[in-house]
């Protein structure tokens, strides 16, 4: 029970910060509606399909946008020297990371609904019949990235690099989200059946547990460095 009750306080403080300041969801917001916009201007949708081609691009702005936002997980916190008070803190680390990570997800779902509204309206996307599953797909894919950022935000808010090493770290283990993750969304847009999708969801299941799973084991010698 106390386990639980310190990743819903390390989650609520970090939300309430994130409702009183705005800071990333901000700037995660203006980076999508950017998108959308340039999309919506450089696509000749007598040439083009927006539906096919919507998948790549609206998983392209969830990666760079959440890198935008989750770089900064503990951008504050160690400015101004307080990740280091938290750190002595007496309780488990892994908890800490699993109420940041569990934060950031919930950060990151806010700014994916913008992002389907965006292109949504844009483009006039039809997001097939199956909206259950194209939810599981999204959030799986979401858990996945945000267990892997909020480790190596932590990571690199240590170095002198700062955020820009994140994407260097980062990229080449999105890969599974990317692929399977591209592919189920755009199937589901085409109304292709299930079974061509549950392959790619189990991937995405699996690439969450390993991604969070890995997180918690990791981020005590991540932060204790």
């Amino acid at each position: 029970m106390d386990y639980l009750r310190v990743i819903w306080t390390v989650a609520r403080k970090d939300l309430l910060i994130e409702m009183r300041t705005r800071e990333r969801i901000a700037a995660m917001g203006a980076f999508v509606v950017l998108v959308g916009v340039l999309f919506n201007y450089s696509i000749d949708t007598a040439i083009v399909r927006p539906q096919e081609i919507a998948p790549g691009i609206i998983w392209m702005t969830i990666i760079l946008g959440g890198l935008l936002g989750i770089g900064r997980t503990f951008h504050l916190e160690e400015e101004d020297g307080a990740f280091s008070g938290v750190l002595q803190a007496p309780i488990p680390l892994d908890a800490l990371y699993l109420g940041k990570t569990a934060a950031n997800l919930v950060i990151l779902c806010l700014v994916t609904v913008l992002i389907f509204l965006v292109f949504g309206v844009f483009f006039g996307l039809s997001f097939g019949s199956h909206p259950f599953v194209l939810l599981a797909v999204v959030f799986l894919a979401l858990l996945g990235f945000v267990g892997l950022t909020t480790l190596f935000s932590a990571m690199s808010a240590r170095t002198t690099m700062g955020e820009s090493l994140l994407p260097v770290l980062v990229f080449p283990l999105l890969v599974p989200m990317v692929i399977f993750g591209v592919s189920a969304t755009s199937r589901l847009f085409a109304g292709r059946p299930l079974s061509e999708v549950a392959g790619s969801v189990r991937m995405l299941g699996a690439f969450a547990i390993l991604s969070v799973g890995a997180g918690a084991m990791l981020f005590r010698h991540v932060v204790e460095e």
